[in-house]
């Protein structure tokens, strides 16, 4: 039975605003402090605003849609339906009503994950975290994942590409400062301070996308030539210092003349003697 459930429509089954009682459901009324939030729910942000809003409803017409939990020993862990739950403590009920379940601790972690996944409300973060621990926890594939959620394969790779960014970065997609779009333009920086800088012009510059991928583009091809002067610095020092160390053991001016696969030293003397003189101290050298 639990399987069939599990086959049939997610969307409707789950979503906060469609009917989720079946024929042979048996609503029953339960309190609220029996029942408990489920850990592997990937959203871990309400939205204080929302919640808020639906306790006043709830205030007014009472919890109209059940909330489907587990058993869990003594207690019921929540499948679909924690928004509805938190808003309803907030309303002050004592109890709420529900349609119990019976599913496997699997079947229920993998239900809340895609529910929550298919209905497209979670932040970029969550969304992705959903995603890894689909294939994680329940050994699927990208393929199987895209299948099972709606979305291509390459959403799903893209998503879950998010994670490698730095925490901070992270953070800045969670709260809104930056978009998805814009966290995938940061993720084809490899040089750190140049990710930084862009980050912090995307927020303080107001960039969109596009404007944040050409600046990309920019710091990242400037930066070689950069490199690529601070080393012809560092060897302009070097045959300087040569130079100058030579001129000084010889007595005269000479010159380096340097590439990287072949070059020349040019000694300057003045007539027979001065090269006599210059000789001996190279051949005594």
């Amino acid at each position: 039975m639990a399987k069939s459930r599990l086959g049939r429509g997610l969307g409707s089954l789950f979503d906060d605003t469609s009917p989720v009682v079946e024929e042979n459901d048996d609503v029953k009324s339960l309190k609220i402090t029996q029942i408990e939030p489920n850990k592997d729910q990937p959203r871990k942000n309400f939205d204080d605003e929302q919640t808020e809003a639906l306790a006043n409803s709830i205030k007014e017409y009472g919890v109209i849609q059940p909330i489907i939990v587990v058993e869990n020993g003594n207690r019921y862990k929540i499948v679909a339906g924690e928004r509805r739950w938190r808003a309803a403590k907030k309303a002050g009920l004592k109890e709420i009503p529900v349609i119990i379940r019976q599913y496997s601790e699997r079947e229920v972690a993998q239900i809340a994950l895609i529910e929550n996944l298919q209905r497209e409300n979670l932040n970029p973060i969550e969304e992705a975290l959903g995603y890894q621990t689909l294939m994680d926890k329940f050994d699927m594939t990208q393929e199987e994942v895209s299948s099972k959620i709606g979305k291509s394969r390459s959403a799903v790779a893209n998503s879950v590409r998010l994670l490698s960014l730095d925490k901070p970065i992270q953070e800045k997609l969670i709260s809104g400062e930056i978009s998805s779009g814009h966290a995938r333009a940061l993720l084809s920086i490899s040089d750190k301070e140049i990710k930084n800088m862009v980050l912090e012009s995307i927020i303080s510059k107001g960039l969109n996308v596009r404007q944040a991928e050409a600046l990309a583009r920019q710091l990242q091809n400037a930066r070689p030539r950069k490199k690529r002067e601070e080393i012809d610095e560092q060897v302009k020092t070097q045959i300087e210092e040569i130079e100058n160390n030579l001129s000084s053991l010889l007595g005269t001016k000479v010159k380096l003349i340097h590439s990287s696969n072949h070059g020349k030293i040019e000694i300057e003397y003045f007539g027979n003697t001065d090269l006599e003189r210059i000789l001996n101290i190279l051949n005594n050298n």
